[in-house]
């Protein structure tokens, strides 16, 4: 039989199930680059737009969380700048990820377009970000439509930097179906 999966809105009470979680993604994939030393502390959002958890066969597997911009968002800025617009123009797609154990379900594809739907039923477009070291999510990013803004280095914890690339979703209208995304390329996060 296979496997149920269900993406619905984040509860609070969902962030003990998630917090295990995004560790196993950070040991397996090194994400996200800044650490997961306090798990709660990253999966808490300061300006949402809306969170979702993937389920599958009951259990908590991914999540993804849409949010106004800030100051440092650099997808943003860039979408901002290129298209003479405002912050309110905007929705930050990012805290995406699907555990190792539950990849192959399309479970990162459909919580992004979860949260690309929600950003364009509220006015926005959404944009986010992504290391150059995570491949297999930028290929599926440009699957499902998703068109690079341009490049420059996240800077994090440390002053370190990773080199990032900016990324608008496409008009919800034009998005690719899922069908078309190869299997567990977005599971990554």
């Amino acid at each position: 039989m296979p496997a149920e999966a269900i993406i619905r809105p984040r509860r609070d009470a969902d962030l003990d199930a998630l917090a295990p979680t995004l560790v196993a993604v950070y040991e397996r994939d090194g994400y996200p680059v800044e650490g997961v030393a306090d798990p709660r502390a990253w999966l808490t959002l300061a300006r949402p737009l809306g969170a979702w958890v993937a389920e599958l066969d009951g259990q908590i597997v991914g999540h993804v969380a849409l949010t106004e911009p800030s100051p440092g968002d650099d997808a943003a800025r860039l979408w901002i700048d290129q298209h003479r617009g405002t912050p309110d123009d905007v929705a930050v797609l990012g805290r995406l990820f699907v555990s190792p154990d539950a990849r192959g379900h399309h479970l990162g594809a459909r919580l992004t377009e979860t949260a690309t739907d929600e950003a364009a039923r509220i006015g926005r477009r959404a944009v986010l970000d992504v290391m150059l070291k995570d491949a297999a999510a930028i290929r599926t990013y440009e699957a499902l439509g998703w068109r690079p803004l341009g490049d420059f280095n996240h800077h994090h914890s440390n002053d370190a930097a990773e080199p990032a690339r900016a990324y608008v979703a496409p008009p919800v209208y034009g998005r690719p179906q899922l069908s078309k995304v190869s299997t567990g390329m977005l599971d990554q996060g």
